[in-house]
């Protein structure tokens, strides 16, 4: 029904607008008496062949939604009943902020993509803060975290350190956003010597938490052999509990869409269908490499259960969708799940 008749429609509108209005929407209709069970019955697959231990917490499912959906944690008691395993809210930033100017959400139809270049807009930790403390444990929450566009490079920590200790008591595990290409000072959140400083006052941070949560790195997908051995160095050192692989790429290789669109499109994150086998060797290489020795989210053009399993197959403990999500609908979670089922 979603591709047939929804879809459609809400193509015909702005991506963003679309994006709030559909929020409400899925608000409005899961306080219908009967509506969040329909939900449940449409699109939730329980099976406890189905579970995955990963960075030591228990995912009904691995199937998980990607940050970037659900920035404000608004929407996540909700989108627990069309089966996701386990959502990631966020980019959270200490302070709110508008992002980048609009327009600066693009589809691209031909590809199955899309074009972002947001730039971590987000009403700021509080209010992440006072939407988590909604949680109706339905599922495994992380917490994606970030710094605002503003704040100074010797700052930067402070910013993460913020959101970290802020979240701490709401979220299952963190994400440590520094490959999104959509925000200032891009170059720094890229280098080695600096992430290990972030990662370890970090993980100093934890340390002050009765119960430590697991922390985990998001990477880029244009990385080369080189730079993901230095990741796979810098998890072994760090003692980092994983990896998202991977985030938005600038690459704009072997698209349908013509050069005049991308042009007037301009800058900004590209994801979907055309990152898939991107995203996929990265995942293999970081595996194989490593001898898999750390988890790996995989995330990244899955667009169907096919997608999923490569991607599985290809070394991820669990996968995330986001474009995938828009394009196919909900369903999508159901048909990963049952076909991970048919391998058992």
């Amino acid at each position: 029904m979603y591709k047939q008749l929804l879809r459609p429609i809400f193509f015909s509108f702005d991506p963003e607008k679309i994006h709030h209005f559909t929020f409400s929407l899925v608000k409005f209709a899961s306080k219908i008496p009967g509506f969040k069970s329909l939900f449940r019955s449409l699109y939730v697959v329980e099976d406890a062949k189905l579970e995955r231990k990963v960075f030591g917490l228990t995912f009904k499912n691995p199937v998980g939604l990607a940050a970037g959906f659900d920035k404000n944690a608004v929407l996540y008691n909700e989108l627990a009943n069309f089966g996701f395993g386990f959502i990631e809210i966020g980019t959270v930033t200490p302070k709110g902020q508008e992002g980048n100017p609009k327009k600066r959400l693009f589809r691209l139809k031909d590809d199955q993509g899309i074009i972002n270049r947001m730039g971590f807009n987000n009403e700021g930790l509080q209010t992440a803060i006072e939407q988590l403390k909604k949680n109706q444990g339905k599922l495994i929450i992380g917490g994606n975290i970030g710094k605002n566009t503003n704040t100074k490079p010797e700052d930067y920590t402070k910013d993460y350190l913020e959101c970290f200790n802020g979240l701490h008591p709401y979220v299952d595990y963190f994400v440590l956003n520094v490959s999104c290409p959509n925000v200032g000072s891009h170059a720094k959140l890229n280098d080695k010597d600096y992430l290990e400083e972030l990662i370890g006052a970090v993980q100093q941070a934890n340390k002050t938490f009765e119960t430590q949560k697991p922390i985990v790195l998001k990477i880029a997908p244009d990385l080369n052999e080189t730079q993901l051995d230095e990741i796979i160095e810098l998890v072994k050192t760090t003692h980092l509990d994983g990896v998202i692989a991977s985030n938005t790429s600038m690459d704009r290789s072997g698209l349908k869409a013509s050069e005049a669109l991308l042009e007037s499109i301009g800058n900004g994150g590209l994801s979907g269908q055309p990152v898939k086998d991107k995203s996929t060797q990265v995942i293999k290489y970081l595996s194989e490499k490593s001898d898999k020795s750390f988890p790996i989210i995989g995330v990244g053009g899955v667009h169907s259960a096919k997608d999923a399993l490569e991607k599985i197959d290809a070394g991820a403990d669990l996968v995330q969708i986001y474009t995938g999500f828009i394009y196919e609908g909900p369903s999508l979670i159901k048909q990963i799940n049952k076909a991970i089922l048919s391998r058992n």
